[in-house]
């Protein structure tokens, strides 16, 4: 009698602990998938068709319109897009590639397109003389002169180019060479080759797009209360181990970021705004000014399956990454990327001086601020140039008044920051770079196009202030 009672104890221990095993099982799937479930997949924008069967001609459309997006779930929000309700799809192109673009505007006021970073001759540049009414077309062409890089295109019609922006007109531009296409990094796009579009927004309580800006924000620029990675809210990414490489731009009006990787985990910088660096920098921390980019490589191959890293922007959380799987290709970081040739400062024809100061609507460079019909600086075409960018303007208690100065029109190479030479992530091919309060920054660069082109702060807010000016190439 003993003997079955004991038996029968034993069998319900043994359904109650296989039970518990499968309810836990269960729990811990079920967690996980809610875990998932919060955080939405990162969304990877379209390439762009080329409509022209020619390998060495590509034919390209761009709308600019109205859409609607939520941002918030259950709430929607207006919007502006390219080709879509919010942000645009990827050009690619190629050096020695001759493009034509054609760019409709379905919206209901002026806009344009400017190919930030882009080397075009004036006319093709997108500045705000290049200005499309609602209902029109802009049809432009250009052929494709510089080495591999991660461009991008935006507005910059006078003084809507912030609120433009903010709606989401934005999309990025890749540019391939022989160099990038030789080079053994990732490059398989949506797979181990990422675009991250970093912008920051506001929202009212019925999910809408806000810009109303108060003093704040025509002082220091824009700043937004929740971030966006690809337009959506702390998305997820799911990776494989192995090295994965991810392009990515500041695209907010005013915001600088302080990035990192979670656990502190080390990555390694290969590009800035105008294409590859000459050599691999490592580095635990990025600071992207409003409109620069940067290329780096993060190495997954250490996570377990369901293991998980965050990009963050200081404390905030800006996205995650989960590893499930294994790529089939490894990789393994190059010790040399490009062959990047100094502009040798000697060869400077001229050095100008750039002073940016003032506050709100006094913002002013030179201590002039935008107008149309004045060119405020004329420059010899392929002459080499020395540019002297000083920040005068003051910061308010903690906040400091950065201004990021973006040149149309050229790649330039930095020279020094206060006397000192900049560091080894800087010293690759930039269009923009970021002043800081007190800072001189000495840049020198090469105009290879004639035509009159656009130099200002990319705070959005600050450049539709006035904190602009024009130069003409002849």
């Amino acid at each position: 009698m003993k003997k079955r009672v004991w038996i029968t104890a034993i069998i319900l221990l043994a359904i109650v602990i296989i039970g518990g095993a499968v309810f836990y099982s269960w729990h811990v799937k079920k967690s996980a998938e809610q875990k998932d479930a919060q955080h939405p997949a990162l969304p990877i924008p379209a390439v762009l068709k080329d409509t022209n069967p020619d390998p060495d001609v590509a034919d390209f459309t761009l709308t600019a319109q109205h859409g609607k997006k939520e941002f918030i779930a259950g709430k929607t929000s207006t919007t502006y897009g390219y080709n879509g309700n919010y942000l645009g799809p990827v050009i690619r192109v190629r050096k020695g590639e001759k493009v034509n673009m054609t760019v409709k505007n379905d919206l209901k006021e002026v806009t344009t397109v400017h190919w930030h970073g882009l080397l075009v001759p004036g006319s093709a540049d997108g500045g705000p003389h290049n200005t499309i009414l609602p209902g029109k077309t802009w049809k432009v062409s250009f052929t494709v002169s510089q080495q591999a890089a991660t461009l991008w295109y935006h507005p910059h019609p006078m003084g809507k180019t912030g609120e433009q922006v903010y709606k989401g007109l934005a999309g990025l531009i890749y540019v391939d060479d022989q160099n990038s296409e030789k080079l053994d990094i990732p490059k398989d796009y949506g797979k181990n080759d990422f675009p991250l579009v970093l912008q920051d927004r506001r929202f009212t309580k019925n999910g809408q797009l806000s810009y109303k800006l108060d003093m704040n924000d025509q002082v220091f620029g824009f700043q937004g209360t929740t971030e966006l990675v690809n337009g959506v809210i702390q998305p997820q990414l799911t990776v494989k181990r192995g090295l994965v490489r991810l392009r990515i731009l500041n695209g907010s009006n005013g915001r600088t970021y302080n990035l990192h990787l979670s656990g502190n985990q080390t990555f390694t910088q290969i590009a800035s705004d105008g294409g590859f660096l000459a050599s691999p920098v490592k580095m635990k921390k990025l600071t992207l000014s409003a409109g620069e980019r940067a290329e780096i490589l993060v190495d997954f191959s250490k996570l377990r399956d369901g293991g998980m890293l965050q990009l963050k922007n200081g404390k905030e959380t800006l996205m995650y990454f989960k590893v499930k799987g294994k790529y089939t290709k490894s990789y393994s970081v190059p010790r040399k990327l490009a062959t990047i040739k100094k502009i040798p400062d000697s060869k400077a024809v001229k050095t100008r001086k750039f002073v940016m100061s003032g506050m709100g609507p006094n913002v002013s460079i030179n201590g002039k601020q935008m107008d149309m019909n004045h060119i405020d600086e004329t420059v010899k075409l392929h002459s080499i140039e020395i540019w002297e960018i000083k920040n005068a303007s003051t910061s308010m208690g903690t906040k400091k008044m950065v201004h990021p100065f973006h040149v149309h029109g050229v790649q330039f190479q930095i020279l020094s920051i206060n006397g000192k030479t900049p560091p080894a992530n800087e010293q690759g091919w930039k269009d923009t770079v970021l002043v800081n309060p007190g800072d001189t920054v000495k840049v020198i660069m090469r105009f290879p196009f004639k035509g009159i082109y656009m130099y200002h702060c990319h705070i959005l807010e600050h450049e539709d202030l006035g904190m602009m000016g024009q130069f003409e190439v002849k």
